[in-house]
């Protein structure tokens, strides 16, 4: 049995899957399909976007919240970040990782205060407080300070339009053999040009909709 598997945190993952199938999100609807990706490509406009969205789970699937889990176990991850939590879904996968590996802690950003309470309620409710330190605002600002001196793993799934600036304010402090995980990175062509033809990574497309790279050096 792992702490993914088992209770209370595997009744409480079921259970946030099952709402956001059954969730519904008005707002999305006041979009146009134009006006949606002008706002997902903009570096000054996402606040905007992921503001009126505030309802919206945003979730990784199951398949990429045990593709975390198994991620961070295989690494015995012990330091992680996290941006764009959500209502914490993904994070729960890797607090699971670093309870069953010995500890640590999993840094994850969120600036919709509306879902850093939900979060935080999903996290103490798995018992994962001590291993989940949530960082309410914009991870440009939260995350460019007090990181550990080493990360073995980061998630990227916040605004798509940022994915290449969190690298770059966290690069200097991912080891050697680090992953980095970017959902939805088909919608960030700058993060992918620029991990693609950086010799420091290794990148891959994985499962149609992430793309995934190890730091060699």
């Amino acid at each position: 049995m792992t702490a993914l598997t088992s209770a209370p945190l595997a009744n409480l993952i079921s259970r946030l899957f099952a709402e956001t199938d059954a969730a519904t999100s008005p707002a999305l609807q006041s979009f146009t399909d134009e006006e949606r990706a002008t706002l997902n490509s903009s570096k000054t406009q996402y606040r905007e976007l992921y503001g009126r969205l505030k309802d919206l789970w945003l979730p990784v699937s199951p398949d990429t919240g045990r593709l975390l889990y198994m991620l961070a176990r295989s690494l015995q991850a012990r330091h992680i970040v996290e941006f764009g939590m959500s209502f914490g879904l993904s994070t729960l996968h890797l607090g699971a990782a670093l309870r069953d590996g010995g500890g640590g802690r999993v840094i994850s950003t969120e600036f919709e205060p509306s879902k850093v309470q939900r979060a935080r309620a999903h996290v103490s409710e798995a018992g994962l407080e001590d291993l989940i330190e949530i960082r309410e605002g914009d991870a440009l600002e939260t995350l460019s300070r007090d990181l550990p001196e080493q990360i073995d793993l980061l998630v990227l799934d916040g605004a798509k339009a940022l994915y290449a600036d969190i690298l770059d304010l966290v690069e200097a402090r991912l080891r050697p053999g680090a992953w980095i995980v970017a959902d939805d990175a088909d919608k960030s062509p700058e993060y992918i040009e620029r991990i693609h033809n950086d010799a420091a990574y290794l990148s891959v497309p994985f499962a149609e909709d992430i793309e995934l790279s190890m730091k060699l050096a």
